[in-house]
């Protein structure tokens, strides 16, 4: 295995809205395979496709660029132009046409800047509009075939630009009464429970979507040591890869979550998370951990290799950016007004969502 390749398999923040120096040099000893940015690193549209570039100069493979852009609170490019609809807004709509429109604006729009892979649909199943896991207004559906049929909208519109998708948070955390940014939910819930409803959902989607994020919950009935699902061979490697089938990428959702820092160390938690059959570590925010966490696997040696396939297989399908220009950014820009508007009506066309009062401190994703 040559040297750098242990790199490939983690996904790592960006400190700020430049790539300075000495973030330069650590990814060029690194080589991450990908990079995800947040609202810390947007300050304006020629600002952000700068970043970009320079994030894809340093990378001797293509790298996987990605972001959440789901809509309402959890879309960072508001930070720079109109805020979509969320996903409840779609939905409670209850027009295909509408969500299927959103994915296509959303993946244009992202292309603009050298996204090629968006962090969405979010699969999870709202049995509570109102309950504070971190999941409000991001769900489409509150049963198994709503969600099918709008996040499917979504995931067919976004994947129509080539842009590809991310299937979240697999095997399911609506049910849960934590919010795993801070601390680890727990749920006694049986295989039987969770194959009538949640796996359900996430099984429909195995052939459709082009990546699957793995949750910090850890679930009775999945696995009987109670480890988080981003942690667990037992719900990755046999229940995703096998039983289910699927053959895209797995990543963890954020390692820095409380979920896993109260409960993990740093080592630990990197062999680990590659021992369960995750292809991509995500590290958000402690961006200068990256170096340790390459260290950390690189001496798996063979372990390696079937992230490593499957990250270089994800890889092959990655679309270059289109052409950049302010006005171009901006025609894309109006059709996201135009959604809310059909959505929402013409009085919430300039208006930030009503949930942004009941913002978590923490950018959620």
């Amino acid at each position: 295995m040559p040297k750098n390749d242990a790199g490939q398999l983690i996904l790592v923040g960006v400190p700020g809205p430049e790539l300075d120096p000495e973030s330069a040099r650590l990814f060029q000893k690194i080589q991450p395979g990908g990079f995800i940015l947040f609202g810390r690193n947007i300050q304006s549209p020629a600002q952000l496709r700068k970043l970009i570039d320079d994030l894809r100069d340093v990378s001797d493979v293509e790298p996987v660029i990605t972001i959440d852009q789901e809509g309402g609170r959890v879309s960072r490019l508001r930070l720079i132009g109109s805020e979509p609809p969320n996903a409840q807004q779609l939905r409670d709509r209850a027009d295909l046409d509408l969500i299927r429109n959103h994915g296509d604006i959303t993946g244009r729009l992202l292309k603009i800047f050298g996204f090629n892979l968006d962090l969405c649909p979010v699969l999870d199943i709202s049995y509570d509009d109102e309950a504070d896991n971190s999941l409000r207004g991001r769900c489409y559906g509150r049963n198994v075939k709503e969600v099918i049929a709008k996040a499917g909208a979504f995931n067919d519109g976004l994947r129509g630009t080539g842009v590809l998708s991310c299937g979240k948070h697999f095997p399911g955390y609506s049910s849960a009464g934590l919010d795993p940014h801070h601390e680890l939910p727990s749920l006694t819930r049986s295989r039987e429970e969770m194959e009538a409803e949640e796996l359900a959902v996430f099984r429909a989607f195995s052939d459709s979507v082009d990546s699957m994020m793995i949750g910090h919950i850890a679930i009775s009935g999945l696995d009987e040591i109670s480890r988080p699902a981003s942690l667990s061979p037992a719900i990755i490697s046999d229940l995703l890869r096998r039983d289910m089938g699927f053959r895209g990428l797995v990543m963890t959702d954020d390692l820095d979550m409380g979920a896993i820092l109260n409960h993990y160390g740093f080592d630990e938690t990197m062999r680990l998370g590659i021992e369960a059959g995750n292809d991509m570590l995500m590290i958000c925010h402690r961006v200068e951990m990256a170096l340790a966490a390459k260290v950390a696997i690189e001496t798996m040696g063979d372990r390696l290799m079937p992230a490593l396939e499957s990250v270089a297989r994800c890889k092959s399908r990655l679309v270059p950016p289109t052409p950049f220009s302010v006005e171009a950014f901006q025609k894309i820009d109006a059709e996201v007004r135009d959604l809310r508007i059909a959505t929402l009506g013409e009085e919430h066309a300039d208006t930030r969502s009503p949930e942004d009062g009941k913002r978590s401190p923490v950018e959620l994703y």
